[in-house]
């Protein structure tokens, strides 16, 4: 493996930008990675035809004098759920197999105009349902740390890839916890920022209220680099919020947890709960502890109540969401005899069997004389947990759980059993039923199988550079005393 894929994005950066090493080298390491072990992991549905070019680019501006941005140079994989000019956005669905979008996402904008270098389309499961990749219509990713394992969803091709070394920052999407939870199971860095503090301008919609745009990367810096690189107010986007983007890489370099109040979601543990994932977690709180941080048990008495609203009121957007692809205007179209029987015949075969799941349940939760009964009860829900969390911060100043109850699962495991599935989100989505702020940070691995594990802190709105000041604690401790737990070289993959 070449060096340059080792390194983080803060220094490929930094070394492009001092003349140390070119884009275009960096880039034609990442895209002989990518070429050495895509066929084991299957993290990417596309690879940029123009990222060396993109590079030579950034090259000649440099030498020009011109400056770079902040990522000038460094690689960054992309969701197949943000359109692009130039490559196709699939949203791992057959319905819109090889779309080019005519527009530009806001983020991906952004991240160009910062440098950046989009390397390709990370795969997904369908229009980000799921929680393993395994609901593509591509075939599923592997985790890097053992192949036959699942690296997590839905945004668990970014997850692969950036745990692969294919690429040092991936974006992904997080609605019920698709990005925090892959990044659990691969033992990376996964962000979801505060709910509007990403624009969504874009970004193939699957729940409205809920979906966010985050980083995943492998360390907390790169995080926090990426997070503030690709955030901030976006006109285009109704729900974006027009405030300064909290000071997310200043506080992964203050590393100092001395003196803040982390509350224990008590909720989250017992029953379900993998020993090796409680194991570690429990030293992660340890270790907050023994840093200055001042550790209390809280009760969030309607968190389990998260997911049965979360899986009516998601699913209610998806059914409004998903309409508009009816084989009408774009995607898949197949031939029929009549309007009707083209929509019909178009969604039969282009969904796929969750898509499908997903739209009947939504469908039936907003029907007349059912409306009430369960799409307007889960709000109610909703609104139990928001004040749950306010209480919460009033006490403490972020919260703590397990990212995932368990470590990642074999893939097929769990494809015939729905709800087990969407047990892997338990911890994360009361962070997107409120909007808050939430990280996954690796503590470890589980001793039962090896596997990485992952520490979830969740803050209030807008407080979200207090998940980078706790996650960079961590990190710090790790390689300090146990070297840092990111080591998938020596696992899954033989290049």
């Amino acid at each position: 493996m070449n060096e340059l894929t080792t390194k983080t994005a803060a220094e490929l950066a930094a070394a492009v930008a001092g003349g140390e090493v070119s884009a275009a080298e960096v880039t034609a390491a990442h895209l002989a990675r990518i070429e050495a072990v895509e066929g084991q992991v299957n993290a990417f549905l596309h690879v940029a035809a123009d990222a060396a070019a993109r590079a030579s680019e950034i090259d000649a501006r440099r030498a020009a004098g011109a400056p770079l941005g902040p990522l000038g140079g460094v690689p960054v994989a992309v969701k197949d759920l943000f359109a692009t000019v130039g490559m196709p956005t699939t949203c791992g669905s057959r319905i819109l197999e090889g779309w080019h979008p005519p527009y530009e996402s806001t983020i991906t904008r952004r991240l160009r105009e910062a440098g950046a270098i989009l390397i390709g389309k990370t795969n997904m499961d369908e229009f980000a349902m799921g929680s393993s990749t395994e609901n593509s219509a591509y075939g599923p990713s592997h985790n890097p740390w053992d192949l036959s394992f699942v690296p997590g969803g839905s945004s668990g091709g970014s997850a692969a890839a950036v745990a692969a070394y294919e690429a040092p920052l991936a974006l992904g999407t997080d609605t019920g916890g698709s990005i925090r939870e892959p990044a659990a199971v691969c033992g990376i860095v996964g962000t979801k920022p505060t709910y509007g503090g990403s624009s969504r301008y874009g970004v193939v919609a699957f729940a409205s209220s809920l979906d966010t745009p985050g980083p995943l990367a492998r360390s907390v810096l790169d995080a926090a680099l990426l997070h503030e690189a690709m955030s901030g107010h976006d006109p285009m986007d109704s729900t974006s919020i027009d405030a300064p983007v909290p000071p997310v890489v200043a506080a992964a370099r203050q590393a100092d947890v001395a003196g803040m109040r982390i509350g224990i979601v008590s909720e989250f543990s017992g029953e379900g709960y993998q020993p090796g994932v409680m194991t570690r977690f429990n030293e992660a709180v340890e270790l907050l502890e023994s840093l200055g941080a001042k550790v209390t048990e809280i009760s969030c008495r309607h968190f389990k109540y998260a997911m049965p609203a979360y899986y009516l009121i998601a699913p209610s957007e998806v059914s409004s969401n998903l309409a508009r692809f009816d084989g009408m205007r774009y995607g898949l179209r197949a031939s029929a005899s009549s309007a009707e029987e083209t929509m019909s015949l178009s969604r039969d075969a282009g969904f796929g069997d969750e898509a499908k799941r997903r739209i009947v349940l939504g469908t039936y939760a907003l029907s007349s004389g059912y409306y009430d009964a369960y799409y307007g009860k889960a709000q109610q829900v909703r609104t139990l947990i928001i004040r749950d969390f306010d209480a919460a911060f009033e006490q403490v100043d972020v919260l703590v759980s397990p990212s995932s109850p368990t470590t990642a699962f074999p893939i097929g495991e769990r494809a015939d059993d729905p709800i087990a599935m969407y047990l892997a989100d338990l911890c994360t989505i009361p962070s997107n039923l409120a909007g808050n702020a939430a990280i996954s940070v690796p503590c470890g691995l589980a001793p039962e199988n090896g596997l990485p594990v992952g520490l979830h802190v969740m803050a209030p709105v807008l407080a979200d550079d207090r998940l980078y000041r706790v996650g960079a604690a961590v990190e710090a401790a790790f390689e300090s005393r146990w070297g840092h737990p990111l080591l998938t070289e020596a696992k899954g993959l033989s290049a």
